[in-house]
């Protein structure tokens, strides 16, 4: 029941943006208007889109939290710089559509490019992660052995002699 009161609450959370800039951008603007001024709109409920869905980007794992902070960094500042380019063409309003087509899509496949790039160099990260695993919890084993073993040891001297070799 908490969780769903949770889920519920970031649902409002996340469709505040939606709703606001939606009614401020047709009370204010109304229906007609030039090509342009649609394509920015398009361009920053996209950008909106794919702040919400970098979550499941993510690959699960320890470095989960480092995943996703450089995830949201890249989605964040996307998001952000769309937003303001957006709303420049939509102020404008220039009645040319090509400008605003050609600049917001160059700024979208610079975002997917450094996306995917970013996705690439965690999935390298996690996957040396998880081959280094093994190895580190061979050497947190063969330590707690080692201490089991030096703890059982009686006779002062060969207690030294083991502590010394450590």
């Amino acid at each position: 029941m908490k969780n769903e009161k949770v889920n519920m609450l970031w649902i409002i959370l996340n469709s505040l943006f939606l709703v606001v800039f939606n009614i401020l951008f047709y009370v204010l603007g109304g229906m007609e208007r030039p090509a342009s001024v649609w394509i920015s709109y398009c361009f920053i409920h996209f950008a909106y889109f794919m702040l919400l869905v970098t979550p499941k980007l993510i690959r699960p794992g320890k470095s989960a939290a480092v995943f996703s902070f450089s995830l949201f960094s890249i989605s964040s500042a996307y998001f952000l710089m769309e937003f303001f380019i957006g709303f420049a063409f939509i102020v404008i309003s220039l009645h040319a559509y090509k400008d605003a087509l050609l600049v917001q899509l160059a700024i979208a496949g610079l975002y997917g490019v450094v996306l995917v790039s970013n996705m690439i160099a965690n999935e390298h990260s996690a996957d040396a992660e998880e081959k280094r695993q093994p190895q580190i919890d061979y050497v947190k084993k063969a330590s707690a052995q080692m201490k089991d073993l030096l703890e059982r040891v009686t006779g002062t001297d060969a207690k030294k002699k083991g502590r010394v070799g450590l």
